[in-house]
């Protein structure tokens, strides 16, 4: 797992370190049950405080994408598909609408905006 992380960022550091874990496992890249770095050895290997990182594995944990297990260490949890998909569901309904709302006060079409789409999901055929 390669995490970098950005000092020069807006985002705290404990959110980068948990984006990036929920990322690798959106990518499939962390499946189900694989451990993870223990709290101290990513903070080492970032050369951040042990505390930052406990902080991002207990968002991970609090919200179901890792579990710790006493004296064995964290884990990806069983993926609840149904759930990411909601959670990105929603990513892109916020930004519909502020693509909906830049629209409005750019006086752009609708059908201007669904040529942008259908130009786009074109392109990935």
């Amino acid at each position: 797992m390669n995490i970098i992380i950005s000092n020069n960022s807006d985002i705290p550091i404990f959110i980068q370190i948990k984006n990036a874990i929920k990322e690798e496992i959106y990518n499939g890249n962390l499946k189900e049950n694989t451990s993870l770095p223990s709290v101290r050895a990513l903070a080492n290997d970032l050369k951040i405080s042990f505390l930052t990182v406990k902080r991002a594995y207990d968002e991970l944990e609090s919200e179901g994408y890792i579990k710790t297990i006493s004296k064995k260490g964290s884990f990806v949890a069983p993926r609840n598909l149904e759930l990411m998909r909601e959670e990105k569901l929603k990513e892109i309904q916020t930004l519909i609408e502020k693509i909906y709302h830049i629209s409005k006060i750019s006086n752009i079409t609708e059908e201007e905006i669904k040529e942008m789409f259908r130009f786009i999901f074109e392109e990935e055929r």
